[in-house]
Formats: C-alpha cells, structure tokens, sequence
C-alpha cells in the first residue's frame, strides 16, 4: 500500500511489479503441480471430483448467480464467484496446527479440501484471460473452445514430451553433482513449459502446473520443490506487494459497505454450501459445520485469479477494489472462526443430541447406562478406542464409547457394543455418561483440542478420577497433563520403541540390553510404564526385588532343554509371554511348544521363581 500509487511516499511502477509477481504465480502453481502428479490425482478422484471440485463449481455458480442478479455482466459474475470460491490453505492449516486440530476429522477434510481447490482452481487460470478477449456470448464460447482445444494440446506437448525427455534429463544432470546446473535445470524446465503455454495463447501458469505434475511422478520431486521454493517464496511475496499496491484505502469510504457485504457473502455462502456437502456424504452434523467453518475464509489464491482477471480487463478497478477487500476482510475474520469453529458449530447445530437421533446414529439410551458402575467411558471408537474395549470385554469390565462417525456407531451399535453417537466436548452429554460413577476415562482418539476441552469438564466433576489420554507424538505431553491427564501415551513414540526393540534383537544385541534400553526411555516420559517396571532391572547380575517382573533367556546352541516342551520345564508360577524364534515372535506359546536352539524365552513371575526356571532351563 505504501508504495502504490493510491498513497503517500514513493510509487513502484506497477506494471513492472506485475510482470514479476507472475512469476510468483508461475512458481506456486509449479509446485502445486509437483504435489498432485495424474497418479495421485486418480488415486483422489472420488474426493477432488466430489466435494473439492463440487465446492469450486457451485460456490462459483451460485456466488456468480447473486452477482449477476445484483447487475455485473455475466464474464464479471464469473470472476467474482471463482475468487470467493477459494479458500486460503495457509490460514486454515496454521490455525488448525496452533489449536491442535489438524488431525480432527473436520481439520482433515478441510485442509484436503482447500488443497484440492488449487487443482481445481487451475481450469480458472486458462478461461479468465480468455473471458477479456471477447465480447458476445458466440465469440466468448468459442474463444472458450478454442482455448480448451489448445489447453489439451499444450497438456499433450508438456505431458507426453516431458514424460520421455525430464528423467534422462534430470538423472544425466544429477549425475554431475552440481547444484548450481541442477538449480538452472529446474527453473529451465518450469520457465520453458511456461513459454509454451503462453506461446498457444494460454496462461505461463499453466503450462507450469503442468511440467510440475510431470516432474512429480518422477523421484527427482522432493528435491527439485526444494530447489525451486526460494524462488517462490521471494516472487510471491513480490506478488503480494503487488496485490497491495492495487488496494487504494481512499476507495473504502465509497465501498466499504459492498465490501463488508461480499464479505458476508463469502463466508456465508461457503459454510452453507460446504456444510450441506459434507453432511450429504453421511457426516455427522457438528464435523460438518466445522468444516464448512474452515472453508469459509477467502483465500490467496482468489488474489491470483483476481490479478489475472484485473490485468485482462475482464473486469473494472471499482468491482475490483470491492472484491479485493472482501476477500480481505474475510481473510481478517478467518482465524477468528477457525480458532471458534466448535463453540458456533455448536450454535448451529443447536441440540445435537436431537439432530442426531435418528436410527441412523443411536444416541443415549438412559435406562442402560443408569445400570454402569464403576465403568470405564472411552472417547473414539476407532482402531485403538475398540481395541481397548474387546480387551475390557474379555475382563468383563463394564466401558461405555462415544463416537462421532455415524456409519461406525451404527454397525457397532447393531453388533450389541454399548456404542453411541455424540460429542465428547458436550457437558451435558459427558453426565450422561455417568461420569460420577465412571471408574477411568480413555480418551482415544487424537484431537488434542477436544481432549483438553475434554478435561477441562472432567477435572472440575471428578478431581480424582484417572484418565488416560492418546496423542500422536510427544509434542502435547506436557500440555495435556496439565490439562489433568493421568497417563498420556503418544502412539508414535511407543511404536519407534517397538521397532527399536526388535531392530536391536535382530542386531544381536542382548535381550537383557534392549529391554533395559527401552525401559530408560520410558521411564524418562511416562510414569505409568515407570511403576509397572519398578526394580525390573533386567541384567544377568541384576539384584532383584520382591515384585513381580519379566525376564529373558537366550538358549544357547548345546543347551540340554532343547527339544523339551515348556510345560516340563515350567517349574510352576511362571509364564511364558513370548518366544523370539529367528526373529519372529511367538506370543503366549502354548505348554506344549517345544524349545529350540537360540530360542529367546521372555517370561514372567516372582524373581525366585524366574530364577529356578532360569536354572531348570539352562543347567538340568
């Protein structure tokens, strides 16, 4: 703003800018090229065809309708809806990350959904500047056809040459290790496909899209989109200066009323439209208005499109100034609502235990759940969440699961499991649960927003009241226990453990040295494991305690036990948890397995009664 010429201090020539700042856009859909190859576009075709491609095309339709009803010509109704149309990846993905709801399935389905409408967005790029060539409805049609036609003809030259020449290309430049010649070779390669789209009439950003969705089914991909993000990072923020410098501030007396309102019309149309999607495809209420919520914010790349179509005149400088400010405004609003979708989904939704209750989703049912005591209450029915309860069913230990998948409380509804629909955040729906009389609580699935929201409640009903919480890594541990979790056991840092664990018995390390190992790192995180083991120091000149633990044994080659059956050498008390037999795992072996040489038995008792066992074994 400071240096457009609608303001105070030096001006920038502005067509200078822009001639640079297309570049930008030259580089970003480049990349976006390079993360949707045909390969993985087919593989995604149910999702970028249906609610991806289905948002683009009819917030563009009906934001279009609106517009063209309000007065603008038919060509500036259309811009005007693909702009609104886009939603901005970058607010959507760090707001989700700040609140930890990246992983929730409405931050999920949002994110794939705003990456999706850069594919999508990508036919925008060939048809506006088109849209400023011709005037008429016949002449318009057929500069679109005609466009459409060369749009295949330049897919076919960059698609089909690239594919044979860009992987002898790229293998014979990385083959020189240079990477200076391999920086030139990528911006070569981007900059030429560019030419040629531009060459048949069409866009420069095409014809990148495209050689980046050649380039990113090869193996070159990773590094080529490091090689290149410099380049697009300094354009596009070039890009940027220069979507400010067309925003003239002594044009919002005039307009800021419009622009408030297409504002509104941006964010209302979108959550409607979004919301009524993903509800159709069978999601539940609430995750639907969260992810109609996400989508509704405007986005950066309605700037791009509204760059191209100011620059092909397809529209004039008020309409554009009023459509700048709103995606403006709207961009202002978004991380507002991200940061608040729950609490307004909510609203929206209003009694979700009613909108929910419906044979499709069982809901509470009071008689049944008055007769828990002491029960354990499991947030998330999925993979984990269902282990955990068949495990507790086989103990006979009363659970009760809530769960916001329909189509999976349905069908574990109907096989008798004590499993219903709705929303772990809910106060109301969590004394429904009988949380006074509840035993433990599991939180199992993995988004850490609803699990401290979660706790919050819990905390203050039942100060005393153990629960135990899943999340995907460490980084939330400390947040999550001073939230109020009891035991916080982040998934992938107990499988790194398991695989370490058996990459160093296949290293043949000791048994007794990798448990040991895995034993100090546990102990340094997680206090639970740290009690379950306490005095389980698991070394051959270890002193033991009075507990009960486990322990190991290699059976060397001319061991005299070879050949005879567990049973026969059980000397009473001890069980065998586990047979490590050239690598594999043989888990609770029965009496009659018969012990082999280098055999690792894992077994587990009272330190007198492992050490009679270890001498039976190995020594009569």
């Amino acid at each position: 703003m400071i240096l457009g010429p609608y303001t105070m201090g030096p001006v920038i020539d502005i067509p200078q800018i822009r001639a640079l700042a297309e570049f930008g856009i030259v580089f970003l859909l480049f990349t976006i090229g390079l993360n949707f190859s045909l390969p993985q576009i087919h593989a995604l075709r149910h999702q970028v065809l249906g609610l991806g491609t289905g948002q683009v095309l009819f917030t563009t339709a009906i934001v279009g309708l609106v517009a063209w009803w309000a007065g603008l010509t038919p060509m500036a109704a259309f811009v005007v809806g693909a702009v609104f149309a886009q939603s901005s990846t970058t607010i959507i993905g760090k707001q989700l990350a700040e609140q930890g709801e990246e992983n929730s399935r409405h931050g999920k389905l949002g994110l794939a959904m705003s990456v999706f409408q850069d594919v999508t967005a990508v036919p925008f790029v060939v048809v506006i500047p088109v849209l400023g060539m011709a005037v008429g409805a016949e002449l318009v049609l057929g500069a679109l056809g005609w466009a459409l036609a060369k749009a295949l003809l330049a897919f076919a030259l960059v698609f089909f040459v690239g594919r044979w020449l860009l992987r002898p290309i790229f293998h014979f430049i990385a083959e020189r290790r240079s990477a200076e010649i391999f920086t030139l070779t990528v911006l070569l390669i981007a900059l030429l496909a560019a030419w040629t789209t531009n060459s048949l009439g069409l866009s420069l950003a095409f014809g990148a899209f495209l050689a980046g969705m050649v380039i990113g089914e090869t193996e070159f991909r990773h590094q080529v989109e490091s090689t290149v993000r410099p380049f697009r990072d300094v354009l596009l923020g070039l890009f940027f200066i220069g979507i400010g410098m067309l925003l003239d501030p002594a044009s919002l007396p005039r307009i800021w009323h419009w622009a408030i309102l297409g504002a509104v019309v941006l964010l209302t149309s979108k959550a409607l439209l979004v919301s009524f999607m993903v509800r159709k495809v069978g999601t539940d209420p609430l995750t639907a208005w969260r992810t109609g919520l996400l989508l509704s914010v405007g986005g950066e790349f309605g700037f791009a499109l509204l760059a191209i179509a100011l620059s092909a005149n397809v529209i004039d400088t008020l309409l554009g100034q009023i459509a700048l400010t709103s995606v403006l405004f709207s961009m202002i609003a978004g991380p507002f609502i991200i940061r608040h979708n729950h609490a307004i989904a909510s609203l929206l939704v209003r009694d979700l235990s009613r909108s929910s209750n419906s044979p499709m989703s069982p809901t509470l049912e009071l008689g049944i759940i008055t007769q828990l005591e002491d029960h354990v209450i499991i947030f998330g029915y999925g993979r984990i969440g269902q282990s955990v309860a068949h495990l507790l069913d086989e103990e006979s230990i009363p659970y009760i699961a809530l769960d916001l998948d329909p189509a999976r409380v349905r069908q574990a509804h109907a096989a008798g499991e004590l499993v219903y629909y709705g929303d772990a955040t809910d106060r109301n729906v969590l004394d429904l649960l009988g949380l006074d009389r509840a035993r433990l609580v599991i939180i199992s699935h993995d988004d850490v927003a609803a699990s401290l929201k979660a706790l919050e409640y819990i905390r203050r009903a039942r100060p005393e009241l153990p629960v135990m919480v899943r999340t995907r890594d460490e980084s939330r541990v400390s947040e999550l226990q001073k939230a109020g979790a009891t035991e916080v056991v982040p998934e992938t840092l107990e499988a790194g453990l398991m695989i370490a664990s058996q990459s160093l018995l296949l290293l043949d390390v000791p048994p007794s040295q990798v448990m040991r190992r895995i034993q100090e790192q546990r102990s340094g995180k997680y206090r639970l494991i740290r009690e379950f083991f306490r005095g389980d120091t698991l070394t051959e000149t270890a002193s033991y305690s009075s507990e009960e633990h486990v322990h190991s044994i290699e059976i060397p080659p001319n061991c005299k036990s070879i050949g005879r059956q567990l049973g026969e050498v059980n000397p009473g008390g001890i069980t065998f948890i586990t047979i490590v037999r050239h690598g594999d795992r043989l888990v609770m072996p029965s009496s009659e397995t018969s012990i082999a040489a280098n055999d690792i038995l894992v077994m587990h008792g009272s330190p007198d009664e492992l050490q009679r066992a270890e001498r039976i074994i190995l020594y009569s």
